[in-house]
């Protein structure tokens, strides 16, 4: 966990993350690569239905639109980053080389218009710089700085934790299937899911898999929030995706194999779409049966994401026992 998420990867610019996830797969795959999109793709033999198995590298961020005197620089979001929660925070800006910036915000001892919820617009990056112009071309990504951390017991933080934690699990299911007779694997750890999600559909339409396991990220309930809507607990184990776009055949498999295994698990209902690169992998050439395995998550798409270890080994352990049945059915 530490290693990938201390990697850059903001949509569209994710080689410093792939690189990194591309050398922790191949102790387990063979043939890892990157496709012309750069997604990091390897396969595993067995015997039984190819499954594929997909995780996004990328995390939201910033893409540099502009720059202003005295060394700023303006941005917009690259993915789905919400301009409340950038105000004071430090930055990495990933121009010709790094470099680290804050966005400013108005202390409260001065006056203004604490009441305006900020807008895009209104967001800058100090720079410190006196010519950033020079420095940091338009479309450089920004990344939010915040170290990975280990907090008490089982949680852990770090700003990419959408969806590091997702590779962190397909990586540690590899490790449990060890030399177990299992299905052949397509595993993808994809990039631009944020921004739309063609490194998923276009790895997937190479794969040639006859199912799909997905693993992202939703949402862990916090103070505040709607039970309806945050159906995850941290530390409650991982969240088999109910929806009318996945295969109801997987999820119930699913459900019974975490039973059978005394797997920690909830079910996480949507009443649509997923939101996840599984929408987009089930039309990816022929149709694909999809299920989705989700991790709990606090504070999405801020700095401060939070998830339990213990959900990432439930996560693991259950698409480890679903892969080892279907290869020895």
């Amino acid at each position: 966990m530490r290693t990938l998420t201390a990697a850059a990867g903001v949509s569209g610019r994710e080689e410093d993350a792939a690189e990194t996830a591309a050398r922790l797969l191949r102790q387990h795959c063979g043939d890892v690569r990157r496709d012309a999109l750069g997604s990091v793709v390897g396969t595993r033999p067995g015997r039984g239905p190819r499954i594929l198995l997909d995780a996004h590298l990328d995390q939201i961020g910033m893409a540099v639109v502009g720059h202003e005197p005295g060394g700023f620089l303006r941005v917009a979001p690259c993915g789905g980053m919400d301009a409340r929660c950038v105000a004071a925070q430090s930055v990495i800006i990933h121009g010709r080389r790094d470099f680290r910036g804050i966005i400013p915000a108005a202390p409260p001892h001065l006056k203004h218009d604490g009441e305006k919820s900020p807008e895009w617009n209104d967001i800058l990056i100090d720079t410190g710089l006196s010519d950033a112009a020079a420095e940091i071309p338009l479309g450089s990504r920004v990344s939010l700085c915040a170290p990975p951390r280990r907090l008490l017991g089982e949680r852990f933080t770090a700003p990419s934790l959408d969806d590091r934690t997702g590779v962190a699990a397909i990586l540690r299911c590899l490790e449990l299937l060890g030399d177990k007779p299992a299905c052949p694997l397509a595993v993808q750890l994809s990039v631009q899911e944020e921004v739309g999600g063609a490194g998923a559909r276009a790895a997937a339409f190479r794969a040639e898999a006859d199912e799909a396991l997905v693993v992202d990220v939703s949402f862990a309930w916090a103070p505040g929030a709607a039970r309806e809507e945050a159906q995850g607990t941290l530390g409650g184990g991982v969240m088999i995706g109910v929806s009318p776009t996945l295969d109801e055949t997987m999820s119930e498999a699913l459900e019974a194999l975490a039973r059978r295994n005394n797997i920690p698990y909830t079910i996480e209902v949507m009443s649509g779409r997923t939101g996840t690169n599984a929408d987009r992998i089930q039309q990816s050439g022929p149709a694909l049966p999809c299920a989705l395995l989700s991790i709990p998550l606090r504070n999405m798409h801020t700095a401060g994401e939070i998830v339990d270890l213990r959900d990432i080994e439930s996560t693991a352990r259950l698409m480890a026992a679903y892969l080892t049945e279907r290869g020895t059915a």
